[in-house]
């Protein structure tokens, strides 16, 4: 769960008790969601609130000796508030994390000197002073609401996921493991434009890791993983025990050069080097890694890695990595989306076939080819995001979506799924105009409004969703 450094504010001719009242129940409300807060204790201040300046230092000094537990800052005002006392706080805290503005209802018989509140206006007041300041934030469903309402329960659980992403992109290390495939001109991208918004790339030779899988004896620790990954699907009795093995000791080596290098997601050079060199597939390892929370995508594609991982952090469910492959019959809101797969076991939702490439195994022989998670996507919710470089005009750009996967028959090769997205043609059209891949993460969750804020809002990309 998330960390939020708490202000709760006051002015001085509104009735002060709304304040400590206020205090009270969004710590109760947060504590009952399970996340923590770094807030001013009432021997700081009168009680806990920021209204001055010193109370704004104070503040301040808090959320900065904090700022490696913060991950976003809620503001209260259970009255007017003061908005001069909160952006001071922030401003002087300079903690660069997402903020959210609540304000408090009024009640119509409460509309005396002793209990009106104001918050209403007051929090047009400090939202005029975050823009004045260039301080982004995000705003509640409502205008005002009660604290211990469902909706400012919903509106704090869509910005722990916005804190979430914007945290998690912002210091975010993909492995770009091996080349990308001489053809894919696609998956080219600016290691630089990551860079300048925190994000890293980790780079390795493939024959690194080649060299590394073959090096392996049959240990204990390979064999505990020839025995995970019988567990994870269903493997043919045609696959050879080796075969298997060569899978397990790939994956092993994969991870522990993610893990020393401390990065979060990869992409991987999956075809045709790896078969042709050591003899296996890399989707079932990539499949494994994006269940356990280290999304892997297909191609050497540095930006589907990163679209995958903050469908990740957004959702906190695996995501899978798909093609735009096919129009289905004359639904032209339908689409069948495919790759070899590398799709999480939880992704697919069912028991799955682990076997050999079929198009690479026709070329290059099936005996090279194993590793890849065959099986129809269940049908559900489905979110889809693709962040690209776009180098000519030196910024990140994003679009994102939600559709479903459907139940729609469909017998063809590898990992598909069926999707249905309200007005897909227009958004063909999107990506063909504006130079996006031809490759897309998907997720199963409903998360482009998150997408939207904490990619647009916080890191400065350039967002579409499509069908807001």
């Amino acid at each position: 769960m998330s960390t939020f450094g708490v202000i709760v504010s006051t002015r001085g001719f509104f009735p002060a008790i709304l304040a400590q009242q206020g205090r009270k129940e969004i710590l109760a409300k947060l504590e009952k969601m399970g996340h923590d807060a770094v807030i001013l204790s009432e021997s700081d201040t009168i009680y806990g609130a920021v209204e001055t300046y010193e109370d704004a230092k104070k503040c301040a000094k808090l959320f900065s000796d904090n700022r490696e537990k913060i991950d976003g800052i809620i503001v209260i005002l259970p009255n007017f508030g003061d908005e001069v006392g909160v952006v001071n706080a922030i401003s002087m805290a300079k903690l660069d994390v997402p903020v959210l503005v609540q304000a408090c209802d009024d009640d119509l018989d409460k509309m005396d000197i002793s209990n009106r509140r104001d918050s209403f206006c007051g929090k047009l007041s400090v939202c005029n002073n975050l823009y004045q300041y260039n301080i982004k934030f995000t705003d509640t469903t409502l205008h005002t609401c009660r604290i211990d309402s469902e909706e400012f329960t919903r509106d704090i659980e869509f910005f722990s996921s916005v804190c979430r992403v914007v945290k998690g992109m912002k210091t975010a290390r993909v492995g770009a493991i091996g080349a990308r495939p001489g053809p894919f001109q696609t998956v080219r991208f600016s290691e630089k434009l990551l860079q300048a918004s925190g994000i890293t790339t980790c780079v390795v030779d493939l024959s690194e890791i080649i060299f590394a899988a073959k090096s392996m004896e049959n240990t204990k620790e390979v064999m505990d993983r020839v025995a995970e990954i019988k567990a994870y699907g269903k493997i043919p009795e045609y696959i050879p025990e080796e075969n298997i093995i060569k899978q397990a000791k790939l994956s092993l080596t994969v991870e522990k050069w993610l893990k020393d290098n401390e990065c979060h997601a990869s992409a991987i050079q999956c075809w045709s080097s790896i078969e042709e060199n050591y003899g296996c597939a890399t989707c079932l390892s990539m499949s494994m890694m994006g269940e356990k929370g280290m999304p892997s995508a297909c191609e050497m594609d540095i930006t589907g890695a990163l679209s995958m991982y903050a469908l990740y952090l957004a959702s906190g469910q695996p995501s899978g990595y798909l093609d735009w492959n096919n129009n289905y019959l004359e639904d032209r809101d339908k689409c069948v989306n495919i790759h070899c797969s590398n799709y999480p076991k939880s992704f697919i939702g069912k028991e799955f076939e682990i076997s050999n490439l079929d198009i690479l195994g026709n070329t290059l022989g099936a005996e090279k080819c194993f590793g890849a998670c065959k099986a129809n996507i269940a049908e559900g919710p489905m979110t889809y995001a693709k962040i690209t470089t776009d180098d000519t005009n030196g910024k990140i750009k994003v679009y994102v979506g939600e559709g479903e996967f459907t139940s729609d028959p469909i017998n063809t090769m590898g990992g598909v799924a069926v999707c249905k997205v309200p007005g897909l043609q227009d958004l063909m059209k999107f990506i063909c105009k504006n130079g996006f891949e031809h490759h897309v993460a998907m997720n199963r969750s409903k998360v482009a409004a998150v997408l939207e804020e904490a990619l647009g809002k916080y890191l400065g990309w350039e967002v579409y969703r499509h069908n807001a």
